[in-house]
């Protein structure tokens, strides 16, 4: 009896704390950032594509709505006749599914008789974990670079995470929110920046 309350109180302890991390996540990536200019307050810019970008052109502009969101909330705003430039790019990768070897458990409990004792557990040996597939694996970057009217980089940052997730839209909002962590001047180098994405 005592086991079973155990148990049940093990698993509401359980829920309680899914419930309280169930509305957010934290997305930890990996951010590398240089201002070798100042880019002004509430500056004026425009997106500018590579050809291979122009290639795929609902794509990109998907990647730059992202982009966009991002830029507002550091207080950029996009103009068709701006002078400042920036361009942005992303790269997914998923790794292969493999999967996971059986693995001997190496106890459990059965039941059999003892002598003067009815029945009691005896362990068990040579018991096997099924075969599992183990989840895939992303790996996302994105990069953002900003040019003045000569062509010259005022600013340039590259924002990466790694994870099972497979909401690439959400990540790749967060990455571009990543990336302008500081702006107009981040700390130079890589650094860790935490964002918080719903679940």
């Amino acid at each position: 009896m005592a086991l079973i309350y155990f148990a049940r109180a093990a698993l509401l302890s359980i829920a309680f704390w899914i419930s309280g991390c169930a509305s957010v996540r934290l997305l930890d990536t990996q951010v590398s950032s240089f201002a070798p200019q100042t880019v002004a307050a509430g500056a004026h810019y425009q997106f500018e594509r590579l050809p291979s970008q122009q290639a795929n052109p609902a794509a990109q502009t998907q990647l730059e709505t992202w982009a966009q969101q991002a830029l507002a909330q550091v207080g950029l705003k996009r103009s068709p006749a701006a002078v400042l430039r920036v361009q942005v790019n992303a790269v997914q990768r998923q790794d292969a599914v493999v999967q996971r070897p059986g693995l001997p458990m190496g106890w459990g409990f059965g039941v059999g008789p003892v002598p003067g004792h009815g029945v009691v557990p005896v362990p068990l040996h040579g018991t096997r974990f099924a075969r599992f597939p183990e989840p895939p694996n992303y790996w996302r970057q994105v990069s953002l670079i900003m040019r003045d009217g000569s062509g010259a980089v005022v600013f340039e940052s590259h924002a990466s995470h790694e994870s099972p997730w497979s909401d690439s839209q959400t990540i790749f909002q967060a990455l571009f929110q990543a990336a302008l962590q500081g702006f107009p001047a981040p700390p130079e180098g890589q650094r860790r920046v935490d964002i918080e994405i719903p679940r």
